[in-house]
């Protein structure tokens, strides 16, 4: 029978997905480094991501610890993919993994996978270093990557209030004008809850 590398190693995309979802339905600790390899050099979307979900399923200390060489990867998608593993598993105890080298990862889907995790994980207690810290990315890439930042920044919540009322004023047109954008995507967001809130 083959083993679970060999079928990660098919051409066949769904022969890849199956062994992704099995290796989470029956669990086992040596399954870890094999998914986690895969990971780095996975091409499909969806096998990634059950890859990650795959993850979830074991041992979460032993899957972080194994994480940790991966986010220090060459290969971007391995960092990528260790960031976003991280966000999926949710402990807001991994937040000191993510690193200022990731916020300023100079592969722009590496950078927002970051931005993303630290907005799941962040503390509330970091929320206002954080928002310091991702605020000094607004304007690039491209229109997903700002999107993207938005989302991510309206997801800390109040804290980012004031930075991007001093981001607006920026002499820079691209990080003034995707200050305005997630202002008023924020202040969108905030009247939505209200009115859930009053129904």
């Amino acid at each position: 029978m083959a083993s679970l590398q060999e079928h990660l190693e098919s051409l066949d995309q769904s022969v890849r997905l199956k062994a992704a979802l099995a290796a989470g339905t029956y669990p086992e600790t040596k399954y870890i480094d094999i998914l986690i390899h895969q990971c780095a050099v996975e091409s499909d979307f969806f096998v990634r991501d059950t890859l990650s979900w795959a993850l979830m399923r074991h041992d979460r200390e032993t899957v972080v610890e194994s994480l940790k060489p991966e986010l220090k990867s060459p290969i971007p998608q391995a960092r990528s993919q260790a960031l976003h593993t991280l966000s999926k598993i949710g402990d807001k105890a991994n937040y000191s993994l993510i690193t200022n080298e990731h916020f300023f990862d100079e592969d722009e889907f590496v950078a927002s996978t970051a931005w993303r995790a630290a907005s799941v994980l962040v503390p509330e207690d970091k929320k206002s270093e954080l928002v310091r810290i991702l605020v000094t990315q607004l304007g690039r890439g491209d229109g997903d990557t700002q999107f993207g930042l938005t989302r991510f920044l309206c997801t800390i919540g109040e804290p980012i209030v004031k930075p991007l009322e001093e981001a607006a004023k920026s002499e820079d047109e691209s990080v003034r004008v995707h200050a305005e954008i997630t202002l008023i995507r924020f202040k969108e967001l905030q009247l939505e809850f209200k009115k859930l809130q009053n129904k």
